[in-house]
């Protein structure tokens, strides 16, 4: 023997020496009886394998609940029926009255009970039929799996069988909770679960006494006693066993009496529909599966009322469809998900519009502005121009059809022009800008720049309410994050949005390096962003709260098809599209008037927050123009102003200059006509000709150059350039009520006033202006190249086409 056995204690010699004793007796019965222990063998193997893993395969609904649980939405399972995914457990009423009802040795037998057995199989020989059955939960299990099968005596043999397989492989609790989601209860309802919807509109956990017994006794003929019908004969059932839990102290007499007097249900209430699409969205990502989701259940009610309200008035306008989507900053979870208005399917009522590609309109306006703002190519209120624009055979128009000559970029954003941001797309390179789209993972915008051209930022490009959300939320965080980390940013900070409720964003490492653009010029951005006077075509806002702070776009696309409107709060984002799925424009259809209304509603529903916190390690205060908005020169009027550190590499203004003037400042001079010491030299602000003709229009304070005195000698560069018509334009002439057409009238800005300057049509000379430099012409239909000469010998040429 080992020197184990005479070391361990008495006890553990003993029971060495069973288990020892025990081997050798298994061992000489193999030896003797080959043949039998085979046949053993193999009784043993095809039992232990005799069960299917899973026990069952059949379809299940996709259902989608709220973050506390709350149902929002279930889909049909794919034979029809309502079976909601396994419960992962069983409430302790409905488990009580199931117990009572159909097994109540259920947590003491091995899968069956041999004396119900008996007891039935006689009843059932005097009777002649089946008049009482004998299953155990657990057997009933088995049947549910195995269904189709005849109910015969071989048949129920092998339950008893598979019923002691199940008890070995799962506990008590698993197989109720087995029964609890399998077991039919009428028509198409199958599950405690969908039961307790479809029959009480409630969760399982809230069934009363008289509820849960309903439903225990409904699996045992959910044909016989589906509710709606047979009621006397449920009422029956159900009050029995209610007196049985009564005997059992269960339940006190008052419950019992309050019990069997509330009523029966009639017919199936209807599932929850409170988040239709992304029910469709999960079970295409989820199939058969059930999903907590990161939905808020009182802000997604609170979205869908304001939805089905603003599709009441938009319907007016033959506007259908609407969709918004609410993102936590922090997390990037999805606080709420309304993909369409509650319209019909005439008007594509089950499309999800947040996943749906759309024009962007000027929704990505601001992304250009911070990218330039990051490059120090911009400051945030440097003047761009604002003028007629030709670029190859591209003419972009404001949406409202005036020009301001010059406006500041911070300006241009707010008031969303066209024109100023078509030509900073320009100086910042199409390409350059593409590849920064790349950066947010915008998975619609997937053609090359020379795809897009300039349209790009006008809405030439198609993108999704969710990436545009993502991306606004991500900006955002950029920000807080930088604040939160003292300086630092996150790799992965344009995560995707989180729509389950036990996942969380993965914003990846801290790092000191940006991730596209710096915290500066982002709150810098938003700071644009969140001027409230926000006209589009001369309406002015004012339908919001001014007290709450909010960075906000609105864009509308060519034609109005599609109005946007995303607005971002440290702490949310909100992103609302309108118009019609099928691509139908309407007129008036426009961010402000369609989707900004939606969005606000949408913010009034929200906490509000406080502002961004300003990246300081990220800006400097800088002194810059008054009037330019560039850094500010030695001419200039200076003012301070908080601009990214990238900006410090941006020239000083290039619109102030230092001009002589005369004693009574009335025009310029030089030594040729005045002395040295008469001449007073003052900086002037001074914009090129066709900015100034636009912007003093709109400036009542901008002062043009004053001439030169007659008697001086001037040799100074000159410029000239044409306001009307612009490049290789088409020129219709109608003509008036006598028949007559109209004439054609070009006009030119030139800087230095008083200036004559001669005008040719092909070669053919019309004539001369001073003061004003306008000319009408009726030229004949066809091609025709105007051509301005100044007294200086500067030209000017432009090709138009007219057509009569």
């Amino acid at each position: 023997m080992s020197s184990y056995y005479f070391s361990a204690s008495p006890e553990k010699r003993i029971i060495s020496s069973g288990k020892q004793f025990l081997l050798n007796q298994v061992l000489c019965f193999i030896k003797k009886h080959r043949i039998k222990a085979t046949i053993l063998a193999i009784l043993l193997i095809a039992y232990y394998f005799c069960l299917p893993d899973p026990l069952f395969r059949t379809p299940t609904s996709t259902v989608i609940e709220s973050r506390n649980g709350a149902l929002l939405g279930a889909r049909i399972a794919e034979d029809g029926q309502w079976r909601f995914p396994e419960t992962d457990s069983v409430p302790k009423k409905f488990e009580q009255c199931i117990l009572h009802f159909e097994d109540a040795y259920f947590y003491t037998h091995p899968g069956f009970n041999p004396i119900s057995i008996g007891k039935a199989l006689v009843r059932n020989i005097r009777a002649g039929n089946v008049v009482r059955g004998g299953s155990t939960l657990t057997q009933q299990v088995i049947r549910l799996s195995r269904k189709g099968k005849k109910r015969t005596y071989f048949e129920k043999v092998l339950e008893i069988i598979l019923a002691t397989r199940l008890e070995l492989r799962h506990s008590k609790k698993d197989i109720l909770r087995l029964y609890a989601s399998q077991a039919p209860f009428g028509s198409n309802v199958v599950g405690l679960d969908v039961a307790a919807w479809r029959y009480f509109g409630v969760q399982p956990h809230q069934l009363s006494w008289a509820e849960s017994a309903t439903l225990a006794v409904l699996p045992n003929a959910p044909s016989l006693v589906y509710p709606g019908k047979n009621q006397e004969k449920l009422r029956i059932k159900r009050n029995r066993l209610l007196h049985k839990l009564r005997e059992a102290k269960l339940i006190d007499s008052t419950t019992y009496q309050l019990s069997i007097a509330e009523p029966l249900p009639q017919k199936p209430f209807p599932l929850p529909r409170t988040a239709p699409h992304l029910l469709q969205r999960m079970a295409r990502e989820h199939p058969g599966q059930k999903v907590r989701t990161s939905i808020d259940p009182a802000l997604q009610d609170r979205v869908n009322t304001i939805v089905k309200q603003h599709h009441e008035i938009l319907k007016q306008n033959e506007v259908y469809n609407a969709a918004v989507l609410v993102m936590d900053v922090h997390t990037r979870q999805v606080l709420a998900y309304t993909g369409n208005t509650p319209t019909d399917k005439k008007h594509q009522k089950d499309v999800d519009i947040i996943n749906a590609p759309r024009s962007t309109g000027s929704i990505m306006k601001p992304f250009l502005y911070a990218a330039m703002l990051d490059a120090g190519e911009l400051l945030p209120n440097t003047l761009v121009p604002d003028i007629p624009t030709r670029i190859s055979s591209y003419t972009p128009e404001n949406f409202n059809p005036e020009y301001d000559g010059a406006v500041p970029a911070g300006s241009a954003l707010t008031r969303s022009l066209n024109i100023p941001f078509v030509r900073m797309l320009q100086d910042y390179g199409l390409e350059r800008f593409r590849d920064k789209l790349q950066a947010f993972r915008l998975r619609d915008i997937d053609r090359p720049a020379d795809y897009y051209g300039l349209t790009l930022i006008l809405g030439g490009a198609e993108s999704n309410l969710w990436d545009l959300c993502k991306t606004y939320a991500s900006l955002a965080s950029t920000v807080n994050h930088f604040h939160e980390t003292s300086s630092e940013y996150y790799t992965g900070e344009f995560a995707e949005p989180v729509l389950k409720a036990n996942e969380k964003a993965g914003f990846g490492t801290v790092s000191r390096q940006k991730t596209v653009f710096d915290a500066g010029s982002i709150f810098l951005t938003f700071q644009a962003m969140r001027e409230l006077n926000r006209p589009e075509g001369n309406e002015a806002w004012q339908y919001f709260d001014s007290t709450k702070k909010i960075a906000w776009k609105t864009g509308t696309s060519f034609g109005n098809r599609d109005a946007w409107a995303i607005g971002a709060t440290k702490d949310y984002v909100i992103g609302v599209w309108a118009g019609n799925a099928d691509g139908e424009g309407r007129p008036g259809l426009t961010g402000v008037t369609a989707a900004a209304p939606i969005l606000f509603d949408v913010f009034d529903a929200l906490p509000s927050s406080s502002w961004f916190d300003m990246p300081y390690d990220e800006l400097v205060e800088a002194e810059v123009c008054r009037n330019s908005g560039y850094l500010a020169s030695p001419l200039c009027p200076k003012t301070t102003a908080w601009i990214p550190h990238s900006g410090q590499r941006t020239g000083p203004c290039p619109y102030h200059h230092l001009v002589h003037l005369d004693s009574k400042r009335q025009y310029r001079v030089n030594t040729s006509c005045t002395p040295v010491t008469d001449i007073i030299a003052e900086p002037w602000f001074t914009l090129p000709p066709l900015m100034e003709h636009y912007y003093k229009n709109n400036h009542a304070n901008y002062k043009s150059l004053p001439p030169f005195r007659a008697d001086c000698f001037t040799d100074g560069p000159v410029a000239m350039d044409f306001i009307y018509p612009r490049e290789d334009q088409d020129v219709i002439l109608p003509k008036n009520f006598e028949g007559t057409t109209n004439e054609l009238v070009v006009k030119v800005a030139h800087s230095k006033p008083g200036t004559t300057v001669f005008w040719y049509v092909d070669d053919r000379f019309l004539g001369q202006t001073r003061t004003f430099h306008e000319m009408a012409i009726i030229p004949r239909e066809g091609k025709h190249l105007i051509t301005v000469i100044d007294e200086f010998g500067n030209e000017i040429k432009r090709t138009v086409r007219v057509k009569k």
